[in-house]
């Protein structure tokens, strides 16, 4: 079984390393930046998002604790702000760590933060996933994600 549990500032200071380090190399992957500018974007992005690192008003950034085996195993960042809609979530990152994958821990950490999401008040929850991340895309699906848009490119 998971918990979600709010990160102390040294695994913030973890978390912010390795979600920029991995969002970077993604937009790189996905075609969207150089590997010349991507930490550099990557850190204006996270800026953008998270002013106040993890005291950002509406950030739920967590380390995903497997309580059974009494270790953390991922983290996670969802964002919830107020909308003409009702509240919006949108879930930032998502990341289980190498060598616990492929265990359901994807699946149980988004119904928690289904959850999570609904205790504060959300009526939808959104995210974004790169075309080349298959594997998320998997994961999504069976959470019960829909594609609501696509954005496609072709190299000239």
């Amino acid at each position: 079984m998971i918990e979600l549990i709010p990160m102390d500032d040294k695994q913030y200071t973890e978390f912010y390393h390795l979600s920029t380090t991995d969002y970077a190399a993604e937009k790189v992957a996905a075609g969207e930046w150089t590997e010349e500018e991507a930490m550099d974007r990557a850190a204006e992005s996270f800026q953008k998002y998270l002013p106040n690192g993890a005291d950002t008003e509406g950030a739920f950034i967590y380390s995903v604790f497997d309580t059974e085996q009494q270790k953390s195993i991922g983290h996670v960042w969802m964002n919830i702000t107020d909308t003409p809609k009702g509240k919006q979530a949108f879930l930032y990152d998502i990341l289980i760590y190498d060598g616990n994958q492929n265990k359901g821990y994807g699946q149980e950490t988004m119904k928690a933060l289904d959850e999570l999401a609904i205790q504060q008040g959300a009526v939808r929850i959104g995210l974004h996933v790169f075309g080349h991340n298959q594997r998320a895309l998997h994961v999504y699906q069976k959470s019960g994600y829909v594609i609501t848009d696509y954005q496609m490119s072709k190299a000239l």
